[in-house]
C-alpha cells in the first residue's frame, strides 16, 4: 500500500534541519506540500524548499513568542488557502544543572516549556479550530522516550515539557475524533541530530549504541516514514497512541 500525501498541505516546524528537515523530505516524496518553519537558518529552508518543490515554501518565527506562533499559522493559511496536517516536531534541550543559579534554571525552564510546549498547543489550538471548519485533519507531535522514562537530572525540564506534550496529544485525540481530527505522538530516542550531538560528544557514541536493542544509533530518515504513513490517513484508528522510533531502548 502506497503512501499519498498528494493535494495535501503538511505545516512542519523545525523542519529546516534534523528530523524535521527528513520528514519534510519523506513528505514531499509522497506528494506533499511541505510549509517549512525555521526561526534562524532562512538559507538552509529557502534551500530545502527548492529542493523538495510541489509548491513548498518556507516560513519564519520563533516559537518562544506567542504572537509569532500566530503569525506563523496565519500566513501558512493565507499562502496555501488551508491546512490539512500539523506536525509539531522543533524543540530544545536546555542542560541545566540542579545546582543552576535560580535565575538561570528559571530561564531555561520558561524557553524550553515555551517552544517545546506552548508553542504546540497553540499550534494545535489553531490547527483544531481550523481542521474543524474543514471537516478534519491530522496532528503530529513529536515527543521524546523522555516523556516516559524520563531523562539525565540536567534535563529534566526537557522531559517535562514532552510528557506535557504527550497529555495535550491524548486529550485532542480523545476529544476530537469524532469529528475527523487524529492526533498521534512520535516519541524517538538518541536520534543522530544536532540537538543529540551535544549529549554524544559528552558520553560517547559507544555509550549511547549500548542503550539500544538495535546496533546503529537511529537517523533522521528512521523516522520520517512513520510520520508520512500517520499523516496519510492509513493509520487513523491508532489516534491517540504514542509510537517508539527509539530502538528499543524505551517500550512502553
Amino acid at each position: 500500500m502506497q503512501i499519498d500525501l498528494s493535494g495535501k498541505v503538511v505545516l512542519i516546524t523545525g523542519a529546516s534541519r534534523g528530523i524535521g528537515k527528513a520528514v519534510a523530505a519523506g513528505v514531499a516524496q509522497a506528494g506533499g506540500t511541505v510549509a517549512i518553519h525555521y526561526r534562524k537558518s532562512r538559507a538552509a529552508a529557502a534551500h530545502l524548499a527548492q529542493v523538495l518543490g510541489h509548491g513548498a515554501r518556507d516560513f519564519q518565527a520563533d516559537l518562544s513568542r506567542i504572537t509569532a506562533c500566530e503569525r506563523l499559522f496565519r500566513e501558512v493559511i493565507d499562502h496555501f488557502g488551508r491546512l490539512d496536517v500539523l506536525i509539531n516536531n522543533a524543540g530544545v534541550a536546555v542542560h541545566t544543572p540542579l545546582d543552576a543559579p535560580t535565575d538561570t534554571w528559571r530561564s531555561d525552564w520558561a524557553r524550553t516549556m515555551h517552544v517545546n510546549l506552548r508553542a504546540a498547543e497553540l499550534l494545535c489550538r489553531m490547527a483544531l479550530r481550523h481542521f474543524r471548519s474543514r471537516g478534519g485533519g491530522r496532528i503530529i507531535n513529536v515527543a521524546s522516550r523522555a516523556a516516559f522514562r524520563g531523562d539525565t537530572p540536567a534535563y529534566m525540564t526537557y522531559a517535562a515539557s514532552k510528557a506535557g506534550l504527550v497529555a495535550l496529544t491524548r486529550t485532542i485525540a480523545r476529544a476530537y475524533g469524532k469529528e475527523n481530527v487524529c492526533a498521534f505522538v512520535i516519541a524517538p530516542g538518541f536520534v543522530r541530530t544536532d540537538m543529540a550531538k551535544d549529549s554524544i560528544d559528552e558520553y560517547g557514541e559507544d555509550h549511547v549504541l549500548g542503550d539500544l536493542g538495535l546496533n546503529r544509533l537511529t537517523e533522521p530518515e528512521d523516522v520520517a516514514p512513520i510520520v508520512a504513513l500517520l499523516a496519510s490517513g492509513l493509520a487513523d484508528h491508532a489516534t491517540g497512541a504514542s509510537i517508539d522510533i527509539n530502538a528499543a531502548s524505551y517500550v512502553h
